[in-house]
């Protein structure tokens, strides 16, 4: 990843761009520098930031499932913007810390159960280019958490796709959220 952008950032402007700083500042704390970027193109922008704001309304997925494999798909990919926003997004959420900063690690920790590890494998597997998701994963999902929850999940996943990989592309990289409201680092990888 690209430690600076490969687009310049522009001022959020005009009725609906105060509108949109007014609530990023309520929900983040300040306008990020990414959302600058992506507002060269404001019909993008919104689309995103809209369909974005529907996949968290829904709840057929347990959010911390949700949350894990969205992380996970961020970490697959190479985002660190996501997986940084993800762990700060899920502190303010009061889903479970822990659990959310192992998520670049989550083969090598012991903090996951098994239904976590298969969700995990799961977002990972969507995230193969090409998917290497296979009939039984998805019949063991479908098993243990619903088909609605399964096609839930999957759609998250494949937003996360999106989005990181857009990220990444762009050169969108962390703008340390979980540092400043005082959380320590994610875990990293091992080689």
């Amino acid at each position: 990843m690209t430690s600076t952008a490969r687009i310049p950032r522009t001022e959020i402007k005009g009725i609906y761009g105060g509108l949109v700083k007014m609530v990023m500042r309520k929900m983040i704390g300040r306008v990020p520098e990414s959302a600058e970027m992506l507002w060269n193109h404001p019909a993008v922008f919104k689309d995103m930031m809209k369909f974005g704001g529907r996949t968290e309304k829904w709840d057929k997925l347990d959010r911390n499932l949700a949350t894990f494999a969205t992380m996970a798909a961020a970490a697959e990919i190479g985002c660190s913007f996501c997986l940084d926003f993800g762990y700060f997004t899920a502190h303010n959420k009061g889903l479970d810390e822990a659990k959310a900063r192992e998520i670049p690690r989550w083969r090598e920790s012991d903090v996951f159960t098994p239904l976590e590890r298969q969700v995990l494998e799961y977002a990972e597997a969507m995230c193969q280019t090409s998917p290497t998701v296979t009939d039984e994963m998805s019949a063991a999902l479908r098993e243990e958490l619903g088909t609605p929850a399964l096609i839930e999940l999957t759609a998250k996943v494949a937003f996360m796709n999106l989005s990181a990989r857009s990220n990444v592309a762009l050169g969108i990289h962390s703008e340390e959220y979980a540092t400043s409201c005082g959380l320590r680092p994610l875990a990293a990888p091992k080689p």
